[in-house]
């Protein structure tokens, strides 16, 4: 009888209740395995599900959700979730600052191009006139024609630009992450 008493006790202390906190992340399908590596670091571990979202917008990338687990009575809980908020805004401003790589370039294409449209409406309001005004046409009508030719190398020229200035910032970025990375891993 003391032999499935303390069979049972043993069979109870190993299945000890372990409550877990859950955390639900939609991020694009690139960014998956840097966030999986940086969220292991702070305690949460994957619940074994990982899905696709099948509505996506065009030109934007495939997003992905992933369901996370953590213990809720991890040590240093309250320091880890410090550090993971840091990282959770590393994470952001990276994206921000990768969408400013083509932000700029995007509006003063945006701004040439509409520049030669008016400039194209003003050769055609001049050569439809009554009488046509041929020489105001031909004028009107190369800087429309340019402004509709220059916006595609004006947005290449400001992409390249813009992704140098921004690299060293993103490289930062990522250094402070794999920082806050292995400070939440030795706090594990």
């Amino acid at each position: 009888m003391d032999d499935n008493l303390n069979m049972n006790d043993k069979e109870n202390r190993q299945k000890r209740f372990v409550g877990y906190e859950y955390k639900e992340l939609v991020s694009e399908s690139r960014r998956m395995p840097l966030l999986m590596d940086g969220y292991e670091c702070f305690g949460w571990e994957l619940n074994g599900q990982l899905s696709t979202n099948s509505t996506n917008t065009a030109g934007a990338g495939k997003k992905m959700t992933l369901y996370l687990k953590r213990n809720r009575s991890i040590v240093n809980k309250m320091e880890l979730t410090r550090l993971q908020h840091n990282f959770e805004a590393c994470v952001d401003e990276i994206e921000k600052l990768e969408n400013n790589k083509t932000s700029r370039a995007t509006v003063y294409a945006l701004i040439l191009g509409l520049l030669g449209t008016a400039f194209m409406a003003g050769a055609t309001f001049a050569v439809t006139a009554q009488p046509p005004h041929i020489l105001l046409c031909i004028l009107l009508a190369i800087p429309g024609f340019l402004g509709w030719i220059f916006p595609y190398f004006v947005y290449k020229k400001e992409v390249v630009r813009q992704n140098e200035r921004v690299k060293p910032l993103i490289e930062k970025k990522y250094d402070e992450i794999y920082e806050l990375c292995e400070k939440g891993n030795k706090l594990l």
